[in-house]
């Protein structure tokens, strides 16, 4: 997760952490179709297999969850994906997590700034960006299955707004990749597409 270098100070709590809890709820449906056999999968990151995914997806669920409880996340470079895919096991330890996050964000009552790395962000507009980043990811999941549920229309469109403010041009391509152009069907094609995907 890296801090974003413009952003606004403050969001509508309560807004934001109902996005994250919607984007949550979505990925975790996307993770029951994932089995041992599709660990290898490509996913749309060229870089990325399933299995090493999933291993990211657990760090980021991490680090959100950190960020509710300490008010504090370091920040990481992205690994390169290395080494054998994770056991299947990965999707129950994901799944738990994911409610360790939701239990640990319906815990903050107060709008307090969280130190990511060096720099203090919202509560509000981290929850932000962390719909954003499980949202995508779990967009991906569903990709590489081949189940290719797009995201909520309604959620895609809030999580739009929020990409122009907290993805820029130190997040690509490392993060996500650059907007492409072209025609695009509904909020969830026109998010994917502002975030390098190709829906």
């Amino acid at each position: 997760m890296s801090a974003p270098s413009a952003a606004p100070s403050h969001a509508p709590l309560l807004e934001s952490l109902e996005m994250l809890e919607r984007a949550v709820a979505y990925t975790r449906v996307q993770l029951q179709a994932v089995t041992r056999e599709m660990l290898c999968l490509p996913t749309p990151c060229e870089r990325w297999r399933l299995g090493a995914l999933l291993d990211h997806m657990a760090d980021s669920l991490d680090a959100l969850t950190e960020a509710a409880d300490l008010h504090h996340v370091s920040v990481a470079d992205q690994p390169e994906p290395t080494g054998p895919p994770s056991p299947v096991d990965v999707v129950e330890r994901l799944q738990v997590r994911a409610c360790s996050l939701l239990g640990a964000w319906s815990a903050v009552a107060r709008d307090d700034d969280v130190m990511v790395g060096d720099r203090p962000l919202s509560s509000s507009v981290l929850a932000c960006a962390g719909a954003l980043e499980v949202a995508v990811h779990g967009w991906d999941v569903s990709q590489a299955t081949g189940v290719r549920a797009p995201i909520p229309a309604a959620l895609a469109r809030e999580l739009l707004i929020w990409a122009d403010v907290l993805v820029g041009d130190a997040d690509r391509p490392e993060r996500f990749d650059y907007p492409l152009s072209g025609p695009s069907v509904g909020p969830s094609s026109r998010l994917l597409m502002s975030l390098g995907r190709e829906p």
